[in-house]
Formats: structure tokens, C-alpha cells, sequence
């Protein structure tokens, strides 16, 4: 009975595993890369086939990284075991992409601070509100998820954003936020919310820094546009 030829019966050197060991991850296709993660093909097709199908169906890597682990496991070829693997694989990339070595974190300007949380927010598909809490030198000591949905005061209370600030002794903070159609143009809400908030930070004696709204491979700073 015919069918496509598993991985295993290809020649040696054109098989993906065999051309990272020798040529470098560097020399691989997306696809090739991607049938690696696989590991397996399905009935009928290798999972170089299912890999060039997936691409093809989504249009590039990058986009096939941005499906959550839940769209993933749904895909024809996937699974919720290879699910996993490939969420923790693009996962690992995107916080790698995200530091800077293993020094200290400084965030003190806007670019540093994109260069950090772009990787880790650009590609996401609903809206997320983070909090960076700095020390006195805007060196990063950890930041907090505060909302995901839809930016609005309702579900970005004052309350939720200071309260790790002050546990943490923080001296200032950046927000954080993403646009997931990958404009980062601010909106009336965007800019609403910054004053809110801007105003109860003077309250407490305590500084924000910026916000940042990140989208595709760029960024805006309210700082820089005087709204902070």
C-alpha cells in the first residue's frame, strides 16, 4: 500500500535531526525546524509534511507561535502532547529574546524596556497589563500580570497595580501593556486609565516611570509624549 516515505526512510543527510547535528539549527528550514518539535508525523504523512501543512495553513512561524496552547492542540497534526512541547519551545525563545545575559536588569529607558517585554507580549492575542517594579537605580526587581482582557479601570484597579509596588518597597514602575491588532497607537482609554492611575501613584508617593503599549516590532512610549 503506497503513502509518503517516513522521515526515517529519507536519506541520512536530508533528514532535519540529521542536518542540525552536522550543518548547525542555522542551515534548517522553519518546516524542518518545526518537524523536529513534531517528532512524529500522523497516518499518511511525516512530519516534515505536517509541519509544511501547518505553515502553510497559518502563514509563518511566528504566527503559528502566537496560537495558545489550546488552538495549538486543535491543529491537524499536533495534539495536545506535541501541544505542549511546541508552547514551552516558543516560550523558552520568547524569554531568552527577552534578557539580556544574565546581569542585571536596568530598565531606564523605553527602548530597553520594549527590548525586554516586546518578545514576551507582542505576539499575544488578547490584551495583558503588566507592572515592572524598579529600585532606586531602575534596576528590574520582578514584574506582575495585573489584568488580561480588554484594557479598561474596571479590570485595572489602582488598587491591583500599586499593591505589589509597595510589598516589594519599589521605587518607581513602568506599565506595561500590548495591542494585539500590533498597532501600539494609544487610545482615548489607554490615556484615561495612564491619568488615573498617574494620579493615585502622587497620592502614594510613588513614581511611574513610563508606560509602555507594545505592538508588532514597535513601541510607544506616554512618557516620551508627555501623558506621564
Amino acid at each position: 500500500m503506497g503513502g509518503a516515505l517516513q522521515i526515517r526512510e529519507w536519506p541520512a543527510e536530508d533528514r532535519p535531526r540529521e542536518r542540525l547535528y552536522h550543518k548547525g539549527a542555522e542551515a534548517l528550514a522553519d518546516a524542518e525546524l518545526l518537524a523536529i518539535q513534531l517528532g512524529t508525523g500522523v497516518p499518511g504523512l511525516s512530519s516534515m509534511d505536517v509541519a509544511r501543512e501547518i505553515l502553510a495553513q497559518h502563514g509563518s512561524l511566528s504566527a503559528v507561535a502566537a496560537l495558545g496552547v489550546a488552538e495549538l492542540a486543535h491543529v491537524r497534526g499536533i495534539g495536545r502532547v506535541r501541544a505542549i512541547r511546541l508552547a514551552a519551545a516558543f516560550e523558552m525563545t520568547r524569554r531568552l529574546r527577552s534578557r539580556n545575559g544574565t546581569s542585571r536588569v536596568v530598565l531606564s529607558s523605553p527602548e530597553q524596556v520594549f527590548a525586554r517585554y516586546g518578545p514576551l507580549m507582542e505576539d499575544l492575542k488578547k490584551e495583558v497589563f503588566r507592572v515592572a517594579l524598579l529600585d532606586s537605580q531602575n534596576g528590574l526587581l520582578r514584574d506582575v500580570v495585573i489584568s488580561e482582557g480588554t484594557l479598561s479601570a474596571s479590570l485595572v484597579h489602582p488598587r491591583e497595580v500599586f499593591k505589589p509596588a509597595i510589598l516589594e518597597s519599589a521605587a518607581s514602575v513602568i506599565l506595561l501593556h500590548n495591542h494585539p491588532s500590533g498597532d501600539p497607537a494609544p487610545s482615548r482609554e489607554d490615556l484615561r486609565l495612564t491619568r488615573q492611575l498617574v494620579d493615585c501613584s502622587k497620592l502614594l508617593d510613588l513614581r511611574i516611570h513610563d508606560h509602555v503599549i507594545i505592538g508588532r516590532e514597535r513601541f510607544v512610549s506616554l512618557a516620551q509624549r508627555g501623558a506621564v
